[in-house]
């Protein structure tokens, strides 16, 4: 399948939308430099991540931006624009998390999902399960984080 989007945020979307092999552009972000401080003060309190001056003395050369806002920046734009506000009934977990280059702010970066597989839930036939790839890509398009999550969605009509 090739690329599609979910236009509308929160969408009134079910499990029969998620097709396997689909891939989904979620819109981008810019990263603000006093937004990722004010986080990694908060729950990442490296040097690196909170102190533009000590972070030139690093192996980053200056500040880089802590993992976990990453991660939130993209759960975002992932709630409000793949998951359903009608059908979405959580995530068991991620697996294969992976912050693969520093981001620094003012980046700006965009999100793909792509749609690995669906099946029906063997214990409860109202839903299904969607098992997706997660990849935030800055400006040339070249990967800085991933993640492979698996989320149960409600069946519009029961089959």
């Amino acid at each position: 399948m090739g690329n599609s989007a979910f236009t509308e945020p929160g969408g009134e979307r079910y499990f029969e939308d998620y097709v396997a092999g689909s891939v989904h552009e979620l819109g981008t972000v810019r990263v603000e430099e006093d937004e990722a401080i004010d986080f990694a003060r908060r729950f990442d309190p490296q040097p690196f991540h909170t102190d533009p001056e000590a972070a030139k003395e690093t192996v980053f050369g200056g500040l880089i931006v802590s993992g976990w806002y990453t991660v939130s920046l993209m759960m975002r734009l992932y709630a409000e624009r793949y998951l359903s506000s009608v059908s979405s009934l959580g995530s068991p977990g991620v697996d294969e998390l992976r912050w693969i280059k520093p981001v620094r702010p003012g980046d700006e970066l965009s999100v793909r999902v792509s749609v690995l597989e669906t099946r029906r839930s063997r214990s409860k036939p109202d839903r299904g399960i969607v098992r997706s790839l997660i990849e935030v890509l800055d400006r040339r398009g070249e990967a800085v984080m991933s993640m492979k999550i698996v989320n149960i969605l409600l069946f519009q009509r029961k089959l």
